[in-house]
């Protein structure tokens, strides 16, 4: 998502060396914490620029965790200075129902529960929800409940529309 924003100030020449420093900076922040980075966007807005930063970790990021890494982070942006503009730093939490747009989102949700959207019906529905349990190549582990009873599901990847986690009731 970055790669959109930031082409609009920096233009295509320096974009690459540019989202690869951001995150060079931000890495041993998150590393320090066992934090992953979701996505990162710079972005123009009512004539303010806006650094974002989205970051879980396992069992879901707090208050308290994003503080810690607008502190952290902000602290090495201040010192470095590697954007020119000014801008704000805002540090959040993707969302409790984000979307899962990768294998590295994918393998940081393994045992999550999660909504699976697929393309066409398979075994009579094109929605399941249940704990993802395996992940590979081709193919992810759904345990599903159906009617109180437990079942597992195996579905292929080229058919999955959408994988966003979900909340269990």
């Amino acid at each position: 998502m970055l790669t959109l924003f930031i082409a609009d100030y920096f233009g295509g020449e320096f974009l690459n060396t540019k989202i690869d420093e951001l995150k060079a900076i931000l890495q041993p922040v998150l590393d320090k914490h066992e934090f992953f980075l979701v996505d990162l966007e710079f972005v123009h807005e009512g004539g303010d620029w806006y650094l974002r930063v989205y970051a879980d970790k396992k069992g879901g990021i707090s208050i308290d965790d994003c503080a810690i890494i607008s502190e952290e982070y902000g602290e090495r942006l201040d010192e470095l200075d590697p954007i020119d503009p000014a801008y704000y730093l805002e540090v959040s939490s993707p969302g409790a129902e984000r979307v899962l747009d990768n294998d590295d989102s994918l393998l940081n949700y393994l045992d999550a529960y999660v909504n699976v959207s697929l393309y066409q019906k398979q075994d009579g529905d094109k929605v399941f929800e249940g704990k993802m349990t395996e992940i590979t190549d081709t193919q992810i582990t759904l345990n599903i409940k159906v009617k109180n009873l437990k079942k597992t599901i195996i579905i292929d990847r080229d058919k999955i529309a959408k994988i966003r986690l979900a909340i269990e009731f």
